[in-house]
This record gives structure tokens, sequence and C-alpha cells, in this order.
């Protein structure tokens, strides 16, 4: 849950685009938005950003517990600095702009009208309001953490304020309420903390080994929201890679037949 004394800064936003969105945040004079190193597109005079150890939730925890927090995020693979982007003009209002790093959709996400807490895919996050603490979390179970596609380590998203996450392809938002939902393990997004997350196998032996779903499939059980993505970004990658012209040449003719046959030819 969130504390009582978190108050996130209220910001406005506007999203763009269909499947390469950008999300533009509108700041108020001394409003401040964190967000991913490298994400930024573009920004109004009077903004101006500054990169720090740690998300700024927690102002009074000294040097060493900002590196704390940058060690934290380097075992998410993320940098270790965040970014804040600070209104400075005392006057007026001025906006920032964020993009998705990949074809997919930008959620976002009210955290007090959402219990305060959610648990993402560690590359998830892409900005937040000033306030939101941006941590992490171990999946409790071993399987869990050995076989989900989620891995040991999750992000964690606390706050009142707006967050806005990005997940690949087209995204959709499902409540469970008391049921069990079974779901390719890369394909989960974000969930509530109060679900509980877990691994089962995929089926009979036939079908782990040629079935294509993998060996393993992820459960989310009890009550709470789960945003699932259609297009993990480890299997856009897969196919990128799969499709890719070996030995760094350029593809003659593509996908056709003669292109099949000019590579038999090639040394």
């Amino acid at each position: 849950m969130v504390e009582k004394d978190m108050k996130c800064h209220e910001v406005d936003y506007k999203i763009y685009g269909d499947d390469m969105q950008m999300v533009e945040i509108e700041l108020d004079p001394g409003e401040v938005i964190i967000a991913e190193a490298g994400s930024m597109n573009w920004m109004e005079q009077g903004i101006d950003f500054e990169a720090r150890m740690g998300d700024g939730s927690k102002p009074d925890t000294g040097f060493f517990g900002k590196l704390m927090d940058a060690g934290k995020r380097v075992l998410t693979g993320e940098s270790i600095f965040m970014t804040h982007f600070t209104n400075h003009d005392s006057s007026n209002k001025s906006r920032v702009t964020f993009a998705a790093p990949y074809p997919g959709k930008i959620v976002p996400l009210d955290m007090n009208e959402i219990g305060g807490e959610l648990l993402c895919q560690k590359d998830a996050f892409l900005c937040a309001a000033y306030g939101t603490e941006v941590g992490i979390a171990f999946q409790k179970k071993l399987g869990a953490g050995l076989f989900g596609g989620e891995g040991f380590i999750l992000q964690r998203l606390r706050g009142d304020g707006l967050a806005f996450i990005h997940a690949g392809g087209t995204i959709i938002e499902k409540e469970l309420k008391g049921e069990t939902l079974r779901i390719d393990t890369g394909c989960i997004a974000a969930f509530s903390p109060s679900l509980s997350y877990d691994i089962e196998r995929s089926g009979g032996l036939k079908s782990m080994v040629f079935g294509g779903e993998g060996l393993f499939l992820a459960t989310l059980s009890g009550h709470g929201k789960v945003w699932l993505q259609s297009l993990p970004f480890s299997r856009l990658a897969g196919r990128i890679l799969a499709a890719a012209p070996q030995g760094g040449g350029r593809d003659k003719g593509e996908g056709s037949v003669l292109g099949g046959i000019s590579r038999i030819f090639e040394s």
C-alpha cells in the first residue's frame, strides 16, 4: 500500500501515435517528472534535466541510500541514473515528451486508483510523476524465478500519482476475481501485487517439445489486475534474428525462391 505521507506531483499528459507511441507531459512551474535515461524525445523552453542516482522519492536517504537504490537498478539491467525533468519557468507551463523504445503501447496508470503499487517486467517503466518510487521485487518462489519469463527480478512502482509503462504490441487489461489465468511467460506486462504468480508445465511431454508454446506457462490467481502484451520484446527480437541475413551480407530477394537459390551459390 501507499505510504500515507506520500504525495506525487500532479502532472497532465497526452499520448500520441498508435504503434510507436509517445507521451507528452505538461509540467506546471516547479513540477518534476522522472524517466528512464534516453527516453526523452523533445522538451520546451523552461524545462531543465539532470541525471541523478535514484528516483528522488526518499530525499533523506543520503548518499549511501541512493547508492543502494542505484545498485538495485543495476540488477534489472537499467542505468544507475534516472533523469529528472523540472519546469523552472516560474510563470508558464512547459511540456516534455517521452517515446516508447519499440512497437507497442504506453499505458497511463493512476497509482492511487490501482492501490498504489504495481509489479511490472523489468524494462516496462517509462516515466512517472516525481515522488513515485521505482524499486525492485524478487520472486518468492524458486520455480517462478528459474522458469518464468519475468525472471527473479521485477520492477516495483509505488506512489499516488501518474506512472507510465510501455509494453509490446497490443495491451489488454484484465481483472481477476478469484480465478486463475494461464499465460505465456513473456506476455505479462504488469500485475497487482495482490495476485499470486507461479509457473506450471505447459502440458505433456509431446506438447512441451513440439507445441511451440514453450515448456512452461505463467499462472496468475487471486484478486487484482493484470496487463497483458501481445508482442514481448524477446519474441520480436527472436523473429528479427531469425530473418536476418547470415554472414552480414544483404539478403537477395528476401523471401523469394530466387533469393534462396542465390544463397546456395554464395561462398
